[in-house]
């Protein structure tokens, strides 16, 4: 078995701590670049525009209602993955504060 201090145990948690910080970070600076732009979003959007180009000069207005909600939860699902990113930046900045308290103890 491994012999650790109380300072080694608490640096090795730091570490850890820190790598779990730039997961989190990594993650959610992903999320924010990649998943909102994502090809299947303005795929949809397109084709959705076109059906309601369509259903307009056809006079079909239920189906211009419908085409309206599938834009809004386009809409909704985009805000969404934002606030996730946005949300897993902040909670690395907190790991990242809870790994530099815990060196700064020791050091």
């Amino acid at each position: 078995m491994f012999a650790l201090s109380a300072n080694d145990y608490v640096l090795t948690l730091a570490g850890v701590v820190l790598v779990l910080g730039v997961i989190s970070f990594t993650i959610g600076l992903f999320t924010l670049a990649f998943k909102v732009s994502s090809g299947e979003f303005s795929e949809i959007t397109a084709s959705s525009a076109k059906i309601a180009e369509k259903g307009l000069t056809d006079d079909v207005s239920e189906l211009v209602a419908g085409i309206s909600d599938v834009l809004k939860s386009i809409t909704e699902m985009t805000k969404t993955k934002v606030g996730v990113g946005i949300f897993l930046i902040f909670v690395s900045f907190i790991l990242f504060v809870v790994s530099y308290y815990l060196v700064s103890r020791i050091l």
